[in-house]
């Protein structure tokens, strides 16, 4: 049986790798088994990083709709549901933009889904 050395390929392979690690520190960019560790570690951390985004801005923007609220008077939990009872169907992350840009309009909703709160 012939020998087979893979040489295009096995060198394809490396080179993509070392493409990926390009900016690392040190032997992390620079060797191969060190920069094969440091893509993968990096490759799952972004992917990790990619949902956590997403719960981390909706904290965000929880904490943001609480302090504008809560200087009008009621709680973050109290708004909501004065909103869902007035069938008002705004989003968090616009809720939240509206109590940092425009606070007069978010006073509004907020008198709005006081009207609607029923005990």
């Amino acid at each position: 049986m012939s020998r087979v050395k893979r040489g295009p390929i096995h060198t394809k392979k490396r080179k993509k790798i070392l493409r990926l690690a390009k900016g690392f520190r040190g032997g992390r960019s620079k060797l191969y088994t060190q920069a094969k560790e440091a893509v993968k570690k990096s490759l799952y951390h972004s992917y990790i990083g990619r949902k956590r985004k997403k719960r981390e801005f909706r904290r965000l923007w929880i904490v943001r709709i609480n302090a504008a609220v809560r200087r009008e008077g009621l709680s973050y939990s109290r708004f909501m549901k004065g909103l869902r009872e007035a069938d008002i169907n705004l989003n968090r992350k616009v809720l939240a933009e509206l109590a940092v840009r425009s606070p007069e309009d978010f006073s509004q909703l907020v008198e709005v889904a006081k009207k609607n709160i029923r005990e």
